[in-house]
């Protein structure tokens, strides 16, 4: 619609001036003497109209040509940065294949275009690294360090894994700390950080950034159950001996974790040689109140202290429920031939035998009989542990 009526107004244009130029009989008169030029009012027309485009045109070729340099130049830099975008892409693209060398050397032409500098050092870095390349690893890591308003998080990110894949934990720690102080500790930087505090050995971190991940849902509860048992197992095995400290840190430890019968084992034998059986006692009690474990119910008997005749009534009420458990069975002839009540002690420990033949009831049974003065029998004991020993 617009081209239309364009038209129409250049026709109608066209007529007006048609019209006035046929009907229009002036002349202009240019005097300079000795010369003298006479012409016609639409010629004089004309030749102003034609001069002031000739003229136009002029000085448009003039300033096009100045110009020139700096459109060569602008054309010129468009096509470097053009080069170092492929170059950046096909870097990427080859670090994601596998193949490094291309990548560092596509990095590297992509750097010195000057194609968003940071991330090109970045990927020169990661395809340094994949080469095991550790010197032009730190070059290009310094580099990227030099931009560091570009891309700060992605920079501390990249070091951390890097360092975390070559175990410089310490270096990683470092990065990560780094990136927490400019308010960047995402999950990613989390997951990281369970790593390093495992290898560095840091477990209360450990304990601390499991929670955190299973509370955002980046960990599930039973990926995260096994980091928090073993990072609680390393702390009670840090505190062996000092009973106090085991106390306390138990106490510590949530309800729902607790609630676990390795977790509960472990602190019952680190209370035992600390020499807390009591307290031992109690955890034994009551995890298997909560979950009956096998192996608690063998620590049972070694709880010094107490009244020990209490803990043969409960270990019996617990076998009504477990008659076949033989570690349970042994763990009740202990707690009878600690009471000195000689008849029970061996018919639990031959009972647990008869479930499961084990050194220890061998010995304890040859322990026994030596108490009592049967020689032989003892002796016979003896010898059926030193048999399994074998068999081991």
């Amino acid at each position: 619609m617009r081209i239309l009526l364009w038209l129409l107004a250049l026709f109608a244009l066209a007529v007006g001036v048609s019209l006035a130029f046929g009907y229009n009989e002036g002349y202009v008169l240019l005097v300079l003497p000795p010369w003298r030029i006479e012409l016609s009012l639409n010629l004089f027309v004309v030749l102003v109209v034609g001069g002031f485009l000739l003229g136009h045109v002029l000085l448009r070729m003039v300033s096009h040509t100045l110009r020139l340099p700096q459109a060569v130049r602008a054309f010129r830099e468009r096509k470097r940065r053009e080069k170092g975008t492929r170059a950046l892409r096909e870097a990427v693209q080859q670090l994601f294949e596998g193949r490094y060398g291309h990548a560092l050397k596509n990095a590297a032409f992509s750097y010195a275009a000057h194609e968003a500098p940071a991330l090109s050092a970045l990927v020169a870095a990661r395809a340094a690294h994949y080469l095991r390349d550790v010197s032009r690893e730190a070059e290009w890591l310094k580099r990227a360090a030099e931009h560091d308003a570009e891309a700060h998080a992605a920079r501390l990110m990249t070091e951390a894994e890097l360092h975390v894949d070559a175990r410089r934990f310490d270096a990683a720690l470092t990065a990560l700390n780094a990136l927490q102080e400019g308010g960047g500790r995402h999950i990613a930087a989390l997951r990281l950080a369970l790593r390093v505090h495992r290898g560095l050995g840091r477990w209360d971190d450990v304990l601390k950034v499991a929670r955190q991940l299973e509370k955002h849902r980046a960990l599930t509860h039973d990926a995260a159950a096994p980091l928090k048992q073993r990072a609680h197992l390393e702390n009670l095995r840090g505190r062996e001996g000092d009973a106090r400290a085991l106390v306390a840190y138990w106490e510590a430890v949530p309800a729902e974790e607790r609630r676990v019968s390795r977790l509960a084992a472990a602190a019952a034998r680190a209370l035992i040689a600390a020499g807390d059986g009591a307290r031992a006692q109690r955890i034994i009690e009551q995890q298997i109140d909560v979950e009956w474990d096998s192996e608690l119910a063998g620590l049972y008997a070694e709880c010094r202290g107490g009244d020990t005749l209490e803990r043969i009534a409960r270990a019996e009420k617990w076998l009504e429920n477990h008659p076949q458990d033989a570690r349970l069975l042994l763990a009740l002839g202990r707690l009878c031939r600690e009471q000195q009540l000689w008849g029970k002690a061996q018919s639990y420990f031959e009972a647990s035998l008869a479930i499961q033949p084990s050194q220890d009831a061998h010995v304890e049974l040859a322990t026994l009989f030596a108490q009592l003065g049967r020689g032989e029998e003892s002796n016979q004991a003896f010898r059926s542990a030193a048999a399994l020993c074998r068999q081991a």
